[in-house]
């Protein structure tokens, strides 16, 4: 799949100054498809800044991750690449 614009990241928690917002994101596209640079598109039009961080829920595996933001572009809408995932969630479940 690909990034649509009609399912954008959420601002889940929002930073008192500068960066540090908490973003969501759910997609069934795999957390190292949503952490290729560029993926997300207009994320500086939806106020995403470097140091924000982003979870992703992928609900093909299921599997969620964190990322932090690298670097989004000057070039509007601004697209945004985002550090490889830390997992926090899988569906995994031993008993």
């Amino acid at each position: 799949m690909s990034y649509l614009t009609s399912n954008p990241p959420r601002l889940l928690t929002p930073a008192f100054t500068g960066s540090g917002n908490v973003w969501y994101y759910s997609s069934a596209d795999a957390a190292t498809t949503v952490d290729t640079s560029g993926y997300i598109t207009n994320g500086g039009n939806l106020g995403i800044k470097v140091g924000d961080v982003v979870i992703v829920n992928d609900t093909g595996t299921p599997l969620i991750t964190t990322h932090q933001v690298i670097s989004v572009s000057t070039t509007a809408p601004g697209a945004v690449d985002l550090s490889n995932g830390t997992t926090i969630g899988a569906s995994t479940n031993s008993d």
